[in-house]
């Protein structure tokens, strides 16, 4: 939404917006863009304005019961979802370039917009984070292409369609898909068919760009492809196809024939097999739209990663703190493997905060021990540890780390205790990887003064 609010403003409206504890980078963002905050969602806004907004747009996060919505509803105003406002009024026309996938959306959705603006294609584009290439996560463009980080959860409260059914892409790239956001989705199957409905708006002179190694994807396409399908993966007998390098460059085969060579920047913060997949997807999908593969590659030798994926937020003591957005076992696993090819045996400290609606529901408790396997020790926390705020209970769920090493895995419910505790186990050398979809209570910043004592 931040970045819809951002791209009007751009488009030449005046622009406004609230939500409940907006915090940085988003907050940052649109406050210099001339973007007004507001805090809470009040009805008495509606009596604040000059003149009455011409449209309100509406995120999913806002429900039936919410005041200032009720008022909207009241009143009469006019109304519409971000996704619907977006489809009909930026996307129409264009040649929409769509990255889905339960992981990897927003780093490979960057990796294809820089690939496109290196190479002179001055797309617009919309990213669920801010991308280190650019200032701002979304932008109008001055092309004809668009690339947008299609999600799959659903539209507003009055739209249960998936969000990426209005983006109506040209280029559609199928990442991965496992079961996730437990809040709306009964099962992966019901996943699988939202995916499904977004196969069948790809135009026959479109294109497919499907991860191989994804059964679910499988699944996908096999209930009917229109447009052409090209598969990426490890495996030499996909259209495209990678060798590993060290130092997580690669090699990139189209038909099994090597066309390109990435090696990432030094600084790029690009980390681990998870990010080759997803640089080799991009650099299928570019190839939609006349960009060679060696082209994109010259691309992503510049590419720097997202705010939020595996960032380094600052050193103190020779001890790093990074930050992730990780908060789905799998994306937990590939996240401390990056770190662990990129660190060797150091020790890396894990600290967890699983506040997603699908952790919270328990529906993924029982993988958090294996996902945080990698890691030397382990500090979860949760508002309260017990089953009082997740449901379950989180030092009970981690026991599974703590059978051959006594403490290794340990759940706190208060975030002073966590940061004491991650502190006094800190020693030079080591890496601390925060991971949560959320603020975290400015833990990162509290830890790094910890540790600078």
């Amino acid at each position: 939404m931040g970045g819809i609010a951002a791209i009007a403003r751009q488009a030449g409206h005046r622009v406004t917006g609230c939500d409940a504890n907006v915090y940085p980078p988003m907050s940052t963002q649109l406050e210099a863009q001339g973007i007004e905050l507001i805090e809470g969602f009040s009805p008495d806004q509606l009596l604040q304005f000059e003149t009455m907004p011409d449209l309100f747009v509406i995120g999913n996060v806002v429900s039936r019961g919410n005041l200032l919505m009720e008022a909207i509803l009241n009143q009469g105003l006019s109304y519409i979802s971000g996704p619907q406002w977006l489809g009909e009024q930026v996307l129409y026309g264009r040649h929409v370039l769509a990255v889905a996938g339960t992981h990897g959306k927003t780093t490979t959705a960057a990796m294809l917009t820089w690939i496109l603006e290196l190479n002179g294609y001055k797309p617009g584009y919309l990213i669920g984070g801010v991308p280190l290439n650019f200032t701002v996560s979304a932008r109008l463009g001055e092309s004809q292409y668009f690339v947008i980080e299609a999600d799959e959860y659903d539209t507003a409260f009055f739209d249960k369609r998936s969000k990426f059914v209005h983006y109506r892409p040209r280029t559609a790239l199928l990442n991965n898909l496992e079961f996730d956001h437990a809040d709306i989705f009964a099962d992966l199957a019901v996943i699988e068919t939202q995916f499904h409905h977004l196969v069948r708006t790809v135009p026959s002179d479109g294109l497919l760009v499907v991860n191989a190694e994804e059964p679910a994807l499988e699944r996908v396409v096999t209930r009917g492809a229109w447009a052409p399908v090209e598969r990426f993966g490890h495996e030499v007998a996909n259209e495209w196809s990678l060798i590993a390098q060290e130092g997580d460059g690669f090699i990139v085969r189209k038909s099994g024939k090597e066309v390109a060579n990435v090696k990432w920047a030094v600084d790029s913060g690009v980390m681990g097999r998870h990010n080759q997949l997803n640089a080799l997807a991009a650099i299928a999908s570019a190839n939609h739209i006349g960009i060679s593969p060696l082209d994109s590659a010259r691309a992503l030798a510049q590419f720097k990663n997202v705010k939020r994926r595996l960032e380094t937020i600052g050193v103190a003591n020779n001890i790093t703190v990074y930050d992730d957005f990780a908060h789905h076992p799998t994306a937990i696993t590939t996240t401390l493997d990056g770190l662990r090819r990129h660190v060797g045996n150091a020790r890396i400290l894990a600290i967890l905060e699983p506040r997603s609606n699908t952790m919270k529901l328990g529906v993924m408790k029982a993988q958090l021990p294996a996902s945080l396997q990698a890691a030397d020790k382990v500090f979860a926390y949760g508002a309260n540890a017990g089953k009082e705020f997740l449901g379950w209970d989180l030092q009970e769920v981690l026991s599974p780390l703590n059978a051959q090493e006594q403490a290794k895995a340990q759940a706190f419910d208060d975030l002073e205790a966590l940061v004491k505790a991650v502190s006094k186990e800190a020693k030079p050398g080591d890496h601390i990887l925060v991971m949560s979809n959320g603020g975290f209570g400015g833990v990162h910043q509290k830890i790094l003064q910890a540790i600078a004592v």
